[in-house]
């Protein structure tokens, strides 16, 4: 397998890998099979991040910003691998041979506050302010400021007038980019956080360059994981429960196939 090394200094000295195809076919049966084994932690953390969808919904509703439950759905699996740390422990921990437990793993999680995992939640909170941002920003410019009160009415000038289906077209598009810079920045650099110690720039760039230099099977893996999330939305985030976990388990055994560190 071809490698090119990264010098870091003192920092552990990270090789990147070349992936096949079959890389990622085998992260996600890995993937299934770590939630199979766990499914308890899998439906928990996959809870979490449905149950943060269904409530997001209800306070647009309340707020009557109905027309924006859509955007937000279609945005808030960008956070996903943020919330998907404690999946990615359970699969360091089941790789090493490592005991499982929730005490073990729920304290995993919390350490990350004083690691630079905060950091890159950060970034990806960012990204997704900047989402929802240019949501506002594109109505304001196809739609005007006569945008339909209800959810039913929104989908209708969307999908039915030229302005609408203007707004959809370029929406997608930059929607696309967005996730694109979002995925390329944290698909490698959060799982590298949680199993070393290296500053959250650093893997930043090394996810940037396991990217660059496997394109096809890191977009594929990343275009498969957006379609599912997407799917998953439909009956009422509840989809997540299963998506999330075997996501964030194939996210970290992609990881460990992408990167040596020595």
């Amino acid at each position: 397998m071809e490698q090119q090394a990264l010098d870091r200094g003192t920092l552990p000295k990270l090789q990147i890998n070349r992936l096949r195809m079959d890389d990622v076919k085998a992260a996600f049966a890995d993937g299934w099979r770590d939630f199979r084994s766990y499914p308890t932690f899998g439906l928990f953390f996959g809870a979490i991040y449905a149950l943060g969808g269904l409530f997001i919904a209800v306070m647009l509703t309340y707020y009557h910003l109905p027309w924006m439950i859509i955007p937000v759905a279609i945005g808030f699996p960008l956070i996903g691998p943020f919330v998907a740390v404690g999946l990615y422990e359970i699969s360091r921990r089941n790789q090493k041979g490592e005991a499982i437990s929730w005490k073990a793993v729920l304290a995993e999680v919390f350490r990350q506050r004083e690691r630079q995992l905060s950091w890159m939640a950060f970034v990806v909170l960012f990204i997704f302010w900047i989402w929802i941002y240019q949501v506002r920003l594109l109505m304001a410019l196809f739609l005007g400021f006569r945008i339909p009160a209800t959810l039913d009415a929104f989908v209708d000038v969307v999908l039915t007038t030229p302005p609408g289906l203007l707004f959809l077209t370029v929406g997608t598009v930059v929607g696309a980019v967005l996730a694109t810079i979002l995925f390329t920045a944290t698909v490698i650099s959060m799982p590298l956080l949680l199993d070393h110690d290296v500053d959250f720039v650093t893997a930043m760039l090394t996810s940037m360059r396991t990217v660059i230099d496997n394109p096809a099977p890191m977009l594929a893996f990343g275009v498969f994981v957006a379609a599912l999330s997407i799917l998953s939305l439909i009956p009422l985030f509840l989809g997540l429960l299963v998506v999330l976990p075997v996501a964030g388990h194939a996210t970290w055994h992609l990881y460990r196939r992408a990167i040596t560190a020595t």
